[in-house]
């Protein structure tokens, strides 16, 4: 995919006008200004992702500045206010309930959106209204909608948007790709993907029935554009709320949209072609959950293309196994192997695919330059497709052909209204 950028003047470009659309001086804005002006971000979802991501990512970068933190339940974002100021020595960060309070901020250049899933869509569309760059947790909704809502709210506004699918920043993952694209393998026939399913026992084991909202819990802000339900810590729960559907679309797309990403990565194929989808699966049902628990699904293409995805062990080795008729190289989290062994010497003569060695860096540096970063919007949308698909063609225990021009699935009206989630008044896709 060519690597976009952008020239769009926003509305923060100007600082100051007078007299009949005259403005002088120009002064640019500080997303604008250069590599030595410090980017100004803002964090939705204060938990344990979000912390990680803001600490581990963000808060060293000599050229960004955390100046906000939000999130629904207050004891979390008065911690992370708390690291925040720790780490600058000072007391300016400012912690705050409702996210749309920080994208008002004419302060802020980006946010990093951790929320849960059934946020991401309502977050990340309003985010681009407001003209602020955004590295955003995938998937990017919990259906189809949300995921080409967010793509087109992206490229109307122009702002640069990173996909949290950060094995694209992973050395081993970029050549595996690598490989399969340079034509070492031969002509690559089937692809092999394998994603954690959800193997733990859910966190809360209490009653079901309604609660006291606790002091400091906003709980219809987190429910927003969900269902509205009773308030149980069952569904506030981490990782429980994983395998509810109100606010997530399980493993095979939450946490294996990672390796269909790759996947696609190393074989465009898969995203640009129809292809004709079954899968087989069962679905939780302790206390709220109700999402997918295995799977097994077959995608097959025109030309004989075939990708293969379970969830681990289940028949497939966890990660993605590109198999060509002159061998197969196989990357996961722990490792990087082919056969022969030989073509993990071979490195392409040009790189083919964007470098990045440091997934928040490459967004800030983005920001910077205005350019696609690594996990472009569009990549972060059609590999949660293949999830998506499948999820539903089990659902409905049925194959379902998809077309990637119109982006739906043929001649299925039950499928096609699947595609997306209704949204819960007055919360709606910016």
């Amino acid at each position: 995919m060519k690597r976009r950028c952008y020239s769009k003047v926003t509305r923060r470009t100007f600082l100051g006008a007078a007299g009949a659309g005259l403005v002088a001086p120009l002064l640019l804005s500080p997303r604008a200004r250069g590599a030595n002006e410090r980017i100004t971000l803002g964090v939705i979802g204060a938990g344990s992702r979000g912390t990680q991501v803001m600490m581990d990512g963000f808060i060293g970068e000599r050229d960004v500045q955390v100046v906000a933190v939000c999130d629904v339940q207050e004891t979390r974002r008065e911690k992370a206010a708390e690291l925040v100021n720790g780490y600058y020595e000072n007391q300016d960060c400012v912690a705050c309930n409702d996210f749309r309070e920080l994208l008002a901020r004419e302060d802020i250049d980006a946010v990093v959106i951790t929320a849960p899933d059934h946020w991401h869509g309502v977050m990340a569309t309003h985010a681009a209204a407001a003209a602020k760059d955004m590295y955003c947790e995938k998937p990017l909704g919990v259906c189809v909608r949300d995921n080409r809502v967010i793509r087109d709210a992206v490229r109307k506004h122009d702002v640069v948007f990173q996909t949290g699918t950060q094995q694209r920043s992973g050395r081993n993952f970029r050549h595996a790709c690598e490989i399969a694209l340079s034509g070492y393998l031969g002509s690559v026939h089937t692809i092999e993907v394998a994603a954690p399913g959800p193997s733990f026992t859910p966190r809360y084991d209490g009653p079901l029935d309604a609660q006291p909202v606790p002091q400091g819990l906003d709980w219809e802000l987190y429910v927003g554009p969900a269902p509205m339900t009773p308030y149980n810590p069952g569904r506030l729960e981490w990782p429980d709320w994983y395998l509810i559907s109100d606010y997530c679309a399980g493993f095979i797309v939450n946490w294996g949209v990672h390796h269909l990403d790759i996947a696609a990565w190393g074989c465009p194929t898969l995203l640009s072609h129809p292809f004709e989808v079954q899968c087989e699966a069962d679905y939780r049902s302790e206390g709220f959950t109700d999402n997918i628990n295995g799977w097994r699904a077959e995608y097959v293409y025109p030309d004989g293309l075939r990708l293969l995805y379970s969830d681990t062990d289940n028949p497939y080795e966890q990660g993605v196994r590109f198999r060509g008729d002159d061998g197969w190289v196989h990357v996961s989290r722990k490792d990087i192997k082919a056969e022969p062994a030989s073509l993990l010497d071979i490195a392409p003569q040009e790189p083919r695919l964007h470098v990045s060695d440091h997934h928040a860096r490459d967004f800030i540096q983005s920001v910077k330059n205005r350019c696609d970063p690594v996990s472009p919007v569009e990549s972060g949308y059609k590999a949660a497709a293949l999830g998506f698909v499948a999820d539903i063609a089990a659902r409905l225990k049925r194959p379902l052909r998809w077309d990637p021009d119109g982006e739906t699935v043929s001649d299925d009206t039950e499928a096609t209204v699947m595609l997306a989630r209704p949204i819960r008044a007055p919360w709606t896709l910016g």
